[in-house]
């Protein structure tokens, strides 16, 4: 015992390094989750907070409602169908401008980096602003647009499956600017000698994007694929403010639908059950990732 303290003091610049960022996750992470997973198993509400005598443990009550929960199947659903059009769009979207953008080197290429890049990092609450204008059935501009073209009334935020594509489009909009940016770098990591090698062999473009860039992005597309599909898991910012979940529920997401139940209804209890089921999903969805690029390394 004395030689593994002898030798964790010898080697203690390392843990010294990491000894902040390890807190900082145990005190804001590990341990409100473990907090979380415990209410869960609870019926904590307003009058628990108030009182912790109020609170009785109910076991797995409340993950056996949310089986029966007619809103949280329908959230659900909701959550999968903005993750399956969600994510393809920016993954392509974004792949598709850095390309773009990587072949050009004057300064008008460098302003539309800017410009694509902005959305990113604009407040929500003023892009759901314009875009609720934008989406406005009688005002807008999108359906004065298309009036333009004798096209009808499209009611973008006033029917469910149209809503659920409004929002979807606002998030793309808004998510593309950072994979951009990493697939830029990525590209820009991309040896020229292999462009070079490949003109000289007789390859196309096509053959050059589709034999060498898009292979060579892998690792770049496998974290944008990660970290995205993460993010539409977790889709909340977009339908809170737009529709908080209207209409007809139809654009409620998971991540709305525990907001909705722990800070609206005080359901605490029922709230945390829900999150740890997000939860599940979302180490489910990135492990499933990590296995399919196992299976193509193995290849």
């Amino acid at each position: 015992m004395s030689n593994v303290l002898k030798d964790l003091f010898k080697n203690r610049h390392p843990y010294i390094f990491i000894a902040p960022a390890v807190l900082i996750l145990t005190v804001f992470s590990i341990i409100p989750i473990i907090i979380a997973f415990g209410i869960s198993f609870t019926d904590l509400d307003l009058k628990g907070l108030a009182n912790w005598s109020n609170i009785n443990f109910i076991g797995i009550e409340n993950y056996v409602e949310l089986v029966t929960d007619d809103l949280f199947h329908k959230s659900l659903f909701n959550t999968f169908f903005y993750v399956i059009i969600g994510v393809p769009l920016v993954i392509i979207f974004s792949l598709s401008i850095a390309l773009l953008l990587n072949y050009g080197t004057s300064t008008i290429y460098k302003v539309f980096r800017g410009v694509y890049y902005m959305p990113s990092i604009t407040n929500i609450i003023a892009v759901a602003v314009v875009w609720g204008y934008l989406y406005n059935t009688e005002y807008g501009l999108f359906n004065y647009l298309l009036s333009l073209l004798t096209v009808d009334k499209i009611p973008w935020l006033e029917e469910p499956t149209i809503a659920k594509l409004s929002l979807i489009l606002l998030a793309v909009w808004k998510g593309i600017g950072i994979n951009m940016i990493i697939f830029l770098a990525a590209l820009q990591g991309i040896p020229k000698s292999y462009y070079e090698a490949a003109e000289i062999d007789g390859a196309n473009r096509w053959q050059i994007l589709f034999k060498i860039t898009i292979p060579l992005l892998g690792y770049a597309t496998f974290f944008v694929t990660v970290t995205t599909l993460i993010g539409w898991t977790q889709f909340f910012e977009e339908p809170f403010v737009m529709t908080n979940g209207g209409p007809l529920d139809g654009t409620i997401s998971l991540a709305l639908f525990i907001y909705q139940r722990g800070f609206q209804f005080s359901e605490f209890g029922y709230a945390a059950a829900g999150s740890f089921v997000l939860f599940i999903i979302i180490i489910i969805v990135t492990l499933l990732q990590f296995k399919l690029k196992k299976s193509e390394t193995d290849l």
